[in-house]
Protein backbone atom coordinates (compact mmCIF):
# COMPACT_ATOMS: atom_id res chain seq x y z
CA UNK A 1 0.00 0.00 0.00
CA UNK A 2 1.40 3.51 -0.65
CA UNK A 3 0.42 6.46 1.42
CA UNK A 4 1.36 9.70 0.15
CA UNK A 5 1.77 12.27 2.83
CA UNK A 6 1.74 16.25 1.88
CA UNK A 7 0.86 19.38 2.24
CA UNK A 8 -0.23 22.74 0.87
CA UNK A 9 2.83 24.78 1.92
CA UNK A 10 6.21 24.13 2.65
CA UNK A 11 7.28 24.26 6.41
CA UNK A 12 4.71 22.26 7.95
CA UNK A 13 6.98 19.21 9.12
CA UNK A 14 5.69 17.11 6.10
CA UNK A 15 8.85 15.37 6.30
CA UNK A 16 9.41 15.43 10.14
CA UNK A 17 6.38 13.11 9.88
CA UNK A 18 6.83 10.80 7.12
CA UNK A 19 10.58 10.16 8.08
CA UNK A 20 9.01 9.45 11.66
CA UNK A 21 5.77 7.48 10.74
CA UNK A 22 8.49 5.46 8.88
CA UNK A 23 10.75 4.31 11.46
CA UNK A 24 7.69 3.45 13.98
CA UNK A 25 5.74 2.10 11.17
CA UNK A 26 8.67 0.40 9.69
CA UNK A 27 7.48 1.06 6.33
CA UNK A 28 9.32 1.79 3.05
CA UNK A 29 10.28 6.37 3.01
CA UNK A 30 10.09 7.13 -0.81
CA UNK A 31 11.39 10.63 -0.84
CA UNK A 32 9.85 12.20 -3.88
CA UNK A 33 10.39 16.06 -3.01
CA UNK A 34 12.93 15.63 -5.62
CA UNK A 35 13.94 19.32 -5.83
CA UNK A 36 15.10 19.35 -2.32
CA UNK A 37 14.89 16.07 -0.61
CA UNK A 38 15.73 15.77 3.09
CA UNK A 39 14.60 12.88 4.70
CA UNK A 40 17.79 10.80 4.34
CA UNK A 41 19.14 13.14 6.88
CA UNK A 42 16.95 11.87 9.53
CA UNK A 43 16.75 7.84 8.83
CA UNK A 44 20.82 7.58 7.82
CA UNK A 45 20.17 5.24 5.24
CA UNK A 46 23.24 3.01 3.85
CA UNK A 47 24.33 1.17 1.20
CA UNK A 48 22.97 3.34 -1.30
CA UNK A 49 23.09 2.71 -4.65
CA UNK A 50 22.60 5.34 -7.18
CA UNK A 51 21.01 5.09 -10.51
CA UNK A 52 20.97 7.61 -12.87
CA UNK A 53 17.31 9.38 -15.24
CA UNK A 54 18.10 10.68 -18.51
CA UNK A 55 15.63 12.28 -20.82
CA UNK A 56 15.44 12.10 -24.82
CA UNK A 57 15.85 15.17 -26.31
CA UNK A 58 15.88 15.54 -30.39
CA UNK A 59 19.18 15.81 -32.44
CA UNK A 60 19.14 17.60 -35.68
CA UNK A 61 21.27 16.73 -38.92
CA UNK A 62 21.44 20.21 -40.32
CA UNK A 63 22.65 18.04 -43.99
CA UNK A 64 19.28 16.23 -44.22
CA UNK A 65 17.08 19.18 -42.69
CA UNK A 66 14.78 21.13 -44.97
CA UNK A 67 14.35 23.78 -42.45
CA UNK A 68 10.65 22.87 -43.29
CA UNK A 69 9.54 24.50 -39.70
CA UNK A 70 7.06 21.80 -39.31
CA UNK A 71 9.22 20.22 -35.68
CA UNK A 72 8.79 23.62 -34.70
CA UNK A 73 4.94 23.84 -35.00
CA UNK A 74 4.26 20.31 -33.46
CA UNK A 75 6.16 21.23 -30.23
CA UNK A 76 3.70 22.44 -27.59
CA UNK A 77 6.99 23.44 -25.09
CA UNK A 78 8.20 25.65 -27.81
CA UNK A 79 11.92 24.11 -27.80
CA UNK A 80 12.55 24.47 -30.85
CA UNK A 81 12.55 27.15 -33.34
CA UNK A 82 13.10 27.62 -36.72
CA UNK A 83 15.91 30.06 -37.63
CA UNK A 84 17.54 31.16 -40.71
CA UNK A 85 20.11 29.10 -41.16
CA UNK A 86 18.85 25.99 -38.75
CA UNK A 87 16.51 24.37 -35.86
CA UNK A 88 17.04 26.05 -32.54
CA UNK A 89 16.93 23.76 -30.07
CA UNK A 90 16.45 25.05 -26.15
CA UNK A 91 16.90 21.70 -24.45
CA UNK A 92 15.54 22.23 -21.05
CA UNK A 93 12.10 23.16 -22.80
CA UNK A 94 11.86 19.89 -24.52
CA UNK A 95 9.50 17.15 -22.81
CA UNK A 96 11.00 14.27 -25.03
CA UNK A 97 7.87 13.24 -26.57
CA UNK A 98 9.37 12.73 -29.59
CA UNK A 99 5.99 14.20 -32.23
CA UNK A 100 8.93 16.68 -33.88
CA UNK A 101 10.75 13.47 -35.57
CA UNK A 102 7.01 11.85 -35.84
CA UNK A 103 6.75 15.22 -38.27
CA UNK A 104 9.63 15.05 -39.63
CA UNK A 105 9.77 14.15 -43.40
CA UNK A 106 13.62 14.23 -44.31
CA UNK A 107 14.30 12.02 -41.13
CA UNK A 108 16.71 14.39 -39.57
CA UNK A 109 15.74 13.91 -36.25
CA UNK A 110 17.21 11.54 -33.91
CA UNK A 111 16.87 11.00 -30.10
CA UNK A 112 20.05 11.19 -27.51
CA UNK A 113 19.74 11.63 -23.92
CA UNK A 114 20.79 13.80 -21.15
CA UNK A 115 20.66 13.18 -17.46
CA UNK A 116 18.35 15.17 -15.50
CA UNK A 117 18.95 13.87 -12.09
CA UNK A 118 19.14 10.14 -9.69
CA UNK A 119 17.67 7.87 -7.64
CA UNK A 120 19.21 6.30 -4.74
CA UNK A 121 18.02 3.41 -2.78
CA UNK A 122 19.37 2.22 0.42
CA UNK A 123 18.35 0.78 4.05
CA UNK A 124 18.07 1.95 7.29
CA UNK A 125 17.25 0.24 10.30
CA UNK A 126 15.57 -3.00 8.04
CA UNK A 127 13.39 -0.48 5.64
CA UNK A 128 13.98 0.33 2.52
CA UNK A 129 14.50 4.33 1.67
CA UNK A 130 14.43 5.82 -1.71
CA UNK A 131 15.03 9.42 -3.20
CA UNK A 132 15.14 11.58 -6.37
CA UNK A 133 17.33 14.05 -6.89
CA UNK A 134 17.13 16.33 -9.36
CA UNK A 135 19.85 17.96 -10.85
CA UNK A 136 20.59 22.10 -10.38
CA UNK A 137 19.48 23.93 -12.78
CA UNK A 138 16.72 21.52 -14.13
CA UNK A 139 13.61 23.23 -14.29
CA UNK A 140 11.62 19.47 -15.11
CA UNK A 141 11.06 17.48 -12.04
CA UNK A 142 8.39 15.23 -12.98
CA UNK A 143 11.00 12.71 -14.88
CA UNK A 144 12.93 12.28 -12.10
CA UNK A 145 10.00 11.59 -9.78
CA UNK A 146 8.88 9.25 -12.20
CA UNK A 147 11.44 6.96 -12.57
CA UNK A 148 11.86 6.91 -8.89
CA UNK A 149 8.39 5.70 -8.33
CA UNK A 150 9.09 2.68 -10.59
CA UNK A 151 9.17 -0.58 -9.21
CA UNK A 152 8.38 0.16 -5.50
CA UNK A 153 9.05 -1.89 -2.49
CA UNK A 154 6.29 -4.62 -1.48
CA UNK A 155 4.78 -3.36 1.93
CA UNK A 156 3.64 -0.31 2.57
CA UNK A 157 5.66 2.52 1.09
CA UNK A 158 5.20 6.48 2.45
CA UNK A 159 5.17 8.35 -0.25
CA UNK A 160 7.23 11.96 1.01
CA UNK A 161 5.44 14.49 -2.14
CA UNK A 162 6.84 17.59 -2.75
CA UNK A 163 5.15 20.46 -1.13
CA UNK A 164 2.19 21.92 -2.27
CA UNK A 165 -0.65 20.98 -4.83
CA UNK A 166 2.00 21.30 -8.35
CA UNK A 167 2.48 19.27 -11.09
CA UNK A 168 4.69 17.15 -8.55
CA UNK A 169 2.27 16.55 -6.17
CA UNK A 170 -0.45 15.08 -8.66
CA UNK A 171 2.01 12.64 -10.47
CA UNK A 172 2.96 11.19 -7.05
CA UNK A 173 -0.97 11.18 -6.10
CA UNK A 174 -1.20 8.92 -9.26
CA UNK A 175 0.55 5.92 -7.17
CA UNK A 176 -1.21 6.33 -3.74
CA UNK A 177 -4.25 4.65 -2.02
CA UNK A 178 -4.42 6.99 0.82
CA UNK A 179 -2.94 10.58 1.71
CA UNK A 180 -2.00 12.11 5.40
CA UNK A 181 -1.96 15.68 5.26
CA UNK A 182 -0.02 17.85 7.47
CA UNK A 183 -0.68 21.23 7.94
CA UNK A 184 0.08 24.09 10.76
CA UNK A 185 -2.32 26.31 12.42
CA UNK A 186 -2.12 28.92 10.58
CA UNK A 187 -4.40 31.36 8.19
CA UNK A 188 -1.57 30.25 5.44
CA UNK A 189 -1.61 26.73 6.76
CA UNK A 190 -5.21 26.93 6.67
CA UNK A 191 -5.61 28.21 2.93
CA UNK A 192 -3.39 25.82 1.18
CA UNK A 193 -4.82 22.67 3.26
CA UNK A 194 -7.74 23.49 1.36
CA UNK A 195 -6.31 23.19 -1.99
CA UNK A 196 -4.49 20.19 -0.92
CA UNK A 197 -7.65 18.69 0.67
CA UNK A 198 -9.49 19.67 -3.00
CA UNK A 199 -6.59 17.36 -4.56
CA UNK A 200 -6.75 14.14 -2.88
CA UNK A 201 -10.72 14.23 -3.15
CA UNK A 202 -9.84 14.64 -7.06
CA UNK A 203 -8.26 11.21 -6.29
CA UNK A 204 -10.90 9.53 -4.32
CA UNK A 205 -8.17 9.09 -2.03
CA UNK A 206 -9.00 8.76 1.66
CA UNK A 207 -7.29 11.30 3.93
CA UNK A 208 -6.98 12.34 7.14
CA UNK A 209 -4.82 15.66 8.68
CA UNK A 210 -2.33 16.26 10.84
CA UNK A 211 -2.21 19.78 12.56
CA UNK A 212 1.18 20.32 14.01
CA UNK A 213 3.18 22.64 15.83
CA UNK A 214 -1.22 22.48 17.44
CA UNK A 215 -1.79 25.12 20.05
CA UNK A 216 -4.63 27.38 21.31
CA UNK A 217 -4.52 28.67 17.23
CA UNK A 218 -5.48 25.36 16.27
CA UNK A 219 -9.10 25.69 17.50
CA UNK A 220 -9.64 28.45 14.69
CA UNK A 221 -8.63 25.79 12.28
CA UNK A 222 -10.46 23.34 13.62
CA UNK A 223 -13.49 25.91 13.60
CA UNK A 224 -12.81 26.73 9.78
CA UNK A 225 -12.59 23.25 8.57
CA UNK A 226 -16.10 22.28 10.08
Amino acid sequence: MNIAILSGKGGTGKTTVAANLAAILQANYIDCDVEEPNGFIFLKPTEIREETVSVDFPSIDNENCTLCGECAKVCQFNALFRAKKEITLFEKMCHGCHACGIVCESKAITFAKRKVGVVEVGKSSGITCKRGILDVGEPMAVPVIRSLLENLPNGTNLLDCSPGTSCNVVNTLHHAQGAILVTEPSTFGLHDLKMAIALVKHFNLPFGVIVNKWDDKGIFLEKSLK
